[in-house]
């Protein structure tokens, strides 16, 4: 991948986990907590969500090394859950947000994908691009589904366990990104991620083509 055709996705890749971080900071809003709105964070300029790890120079690490993928992630949005009226239910759809408003963008995404199939080349890089824009936004929300702490699944699981198993895994989450590196090692994204993507891509380029 050079840089001329990695351009626009990665432009792609920064407006899809902008879009995350701000579905979450609007549904905290809606539940009553204005944090993530006092801090400039309900807001697409990238400046206020970039993190210059996993926006900037993790995406361009792998462009250099030519992976043929990319894939980032952004500031996480505060949240001050003494805000809310039922923490347990509005942390878990603040959680949901995330990966729901990436699951709306891969819908986008194939619309605009099927209404110009017929009429530019399947190789063209506006084509190529949009395909991206599917793909990303689909492994970002399966991705963030996995239920290990600080990720967002573990937001929505929180809302069903008992009192008792609440804290227990919640200390998890100082050991989550360990724990998500050792899986990543094990083929966490081979064997749980990239199935799951695939199924849900199979079913959109069905639609796309039918």
């Amino acid at each position: 991948m050079d840089l001329i055709n990695a351009l626009p996705m990665f432009v792609i890749l920064v407006f899809s986990i902008i879009c995350h971080e701000v579905a979450h900071g609007a549904v905290a809003l809606w539940r009553g907590d204005t944090t993530a709105r006092d801090m400039g964070r309900l807001t697409f300029n990238p400046i206020p969500h970039i993190d210059l790890f996993g926006t900037i120079l993790f995406p361009l690490l792998l462009i250099m090394m030519k992976t043929g993928f990319l894939f980032g992630w952004a500031k996480p949005v505060p949240i001050d859950t003494s805000r809310f009226g039922q923490a347990k239910k509005d942390m878990a759809l603040v959680g949901a947000a995330g990966p729901a408003s990436n699951i709306i963008l891969a819908l986008l995404f194939s619309f605009v994908v099927k209404l110009l199939i017929n009429s530019m080349p399947h190789d063209h890089l506006m084509m190529r691009t949009l395909g991206f824009g599917i793909m990303i936004n689909l492994v970002l929300a399966v991705f963030n589904l996995i239920p290990i702490p600080p990720l967002d699944g573990s937001r929505i699981v929180l809302a069903f366990l008992p009192r008792q198993f609440i804290a227990p895994y919640l200390r998890l989450e100082r050991f989550g990104m360990f724990i998500i590196l050792i899986l990543f090692y094990l083929g966490i994204f081979r064997h749980l991620v990239m199935p799951i993507v695939n199924f849900a891509l199979g079913i959109l380029i069905g639609w796309i083509n039918a």
